[in-house]
Formats: structure tokens, sequence, C-alpha cells
């Protein structure tokens, strides 16, 4: 089944470059547009927030950060650029965790396929959202995930089990069928999937295969749509695609570990700030007034 899982991981992959290359010659800017050639600062978030992804931090809420920070994306193109721009990273995360950490194969197939479920419905939908609205929800995204990883700083989730059966693995297909949903809106996967996978009794480490499977399987599958609608920022997403491979190969194999609750700390503090320049961006969003009329 491992096996399985990373050849049909490698075909989604190949069919999703393709997808990539035929969207990206089709809509090619003319003479005078922006140059899509990646810079400094789009590839050192790809590769700062990719490294810390490989160790279990998770990269939306970072990257969504550096995006609003230094302006390399329109709000309205930040969740289609998380998504575009870390699939392939990701799924060489999921390439190497799969086959190096043992989980019950049918329970990581099952939250795979409702992850990559709630995916495809939410890109749809978050594709067609207007700017003000993407805003307000990764405003308030991104505060839930400031209090999921508060909530692993605080309590200490211990399990042993290495699958589920039962009502807990139906509890944790639905779970992860509403995650695969909110990621298309610019909330990480990985801190809630945790979460979810040990308070059903799940050993902690055997999170790392289910949630970077699920990702990987379903963010091609999210990022067609954004791609086909060229609702992102090709600069931004080359960018931290470039720079975030490697990131992801020197955690996995070089770093592996670090404090890892000191890092949390600030990935909250900046969450928070940006959630807040999200809401306030929002409010400032207002719908064109009508002309005045001269008597």
């Amino acid at each position: 089944m491992t096996l399985l899982l990373q050849a049909a991981l490698v075909v989604l992959s190949l069919l999703y470059v393709a997808e990539w290359v035929r969207s990206g010659r089709a809509h090619r800017p003319g003479p005078g547009a922006p140059t899509a050639r990646p810079g400094p600062l789009d590839l050192g978030t790809g590769f700062a927030t990719d490294f810390l992804d490989t160790l279990g931090i998770g990269n939306f809420a970072t990257t969504t950060a550096a995006l609003k920070f230094f302006r390399l994306a329109p709000d309205q193109e930040i969740p289609g650029t998380l998504n575009v721009g870390h699939t392939l990273p990701v799924v060489t995360e999921a390439l190497i965790y799969i086959g190096i950490i043992q989980v019950d194969a049918w329970t990581l197939l099952s939250m795979i396929v409702a992850a990559v479920a709630g995916a495809w419905l939410g890109a749809g939908v978050v594709a067609r959202m207007p700017r003000r609205a993407i805003q307000i929800g990764m405003g308030l995204a991104l505060l839930g995930f400031a209090l999921v990883l508060l909530a692993q700083l605080r309590v200490q989730l211990h399990g042993d089990a290495l699958g589920l059966a039962g009502p807990r693995l139906v509890l944790a297909i639905a779970g992860n069928f509403v995650l695969g949903a909110l990621m298309t809106l610019g909330i990480g996967l990985y801190a809630p999937c945790m979460i979810l996978v040990s308070l059903l009794g799940m050993n902690p480490v055997a999170a790392f295969p289910i949630m970077m499977g699920s990702c990987a399987f379903l963010m091609p599958v999210g990022s067609i749509r954004f791609i086909r609608a060229n609702r992102y920022s090709l600069r931004a997403a080359l960018g931290l695609t470039i720079g975030g491979l490697p990131g992801v190969l020197l955690a996995a194999f070089l770093v592996k570990s670090l404090p890892l609750d000191a890092v949390r700390w600030l990935v909250v503090g900046v969450v928070v700030y940006t959630s807040l320049m999200m809401l306030r961006s929002a409010r400032r969003e207002k719908s064109p007034r009508p002309p005045l009329e001269v008597a």
C-alpha cells in the first residue's frame, strides 16, 4: 500500500506539473507586464516556510504572514498562491515520511481521500470568492490556527495506536474532510490534523505521514482549480516551489529536529499579527460609492 500511494503521488504530481505548464503558457503575460521570475524574497520565503513545514510547524500561516508583510501577492490571490506554490515541496515531504513512518494503511488512505474531497469542493468556492470575503475568511482562519498552536503548547497529547477503526475512524475521516476544505482558504492542515489524530488515540508521530500525505494529494487537486481560474501569483508561487524544495531536504535529512515549542510561540505571534492586518484590510475594503448628484 505504501508503494502504491507513493506511485500514485508521483503520477498525480506529474499531471499537476503538466497542467501548471500548460496553463502558464495560456496565461503568459504580455509585453510590459511584471516579470514572473521570482526574487530573493519569494525564494527565501519558500525555503524558510517549507523548512519549518517539514519539522511539523506548517507553512500556510507563516507564508501568509510573509506574503502580506512583503506584499508579494494581492490578498485575493494568497489562497491560490499558498496551494500552488507549496504543492511540490509538500509532495516531497510526503514521499519521504510515508516511506519511513509506519501507519495503518486503511487509516492513511481513507483520511487522504477525505482531505482530497474537501479540498476539491473548497477550492471551487474560494476561487470565486470576492477579495473582502477572502480577507475576512483568512483573518478568522489564522486566528483559529493560532488557537490550535496554543493548544499544542498547553496540552500534552499521548497515544500509541498506529491506526483507527469504527467510530473513531469515521470521526477522523469527517475531520480531515473539513480540514481539507479549510486548507483552500489558507489555514494549514498540519497542526489541527496532529491534534485530531492524537485526541483519537493515535501516536502523534503517526500524524506526519497522514497530514503530509493528505496535503500532498489534496494540494495538486485544489491547486489545479486555482491555476485554471488564474487566481494566484505566478511569481510568488514559483519562488515558494523553487526555494521550498531545498528547505524540505535540509530539514528532513540534516536538521531533523529543533526546539519546536519556541518556534511555535514565535509563529503564534506572527500569525495573530497577520490575522489582525488581514481583518484590518477587509475593514478598509469599501464598495464604490455612487457619484454625487449635482442639483
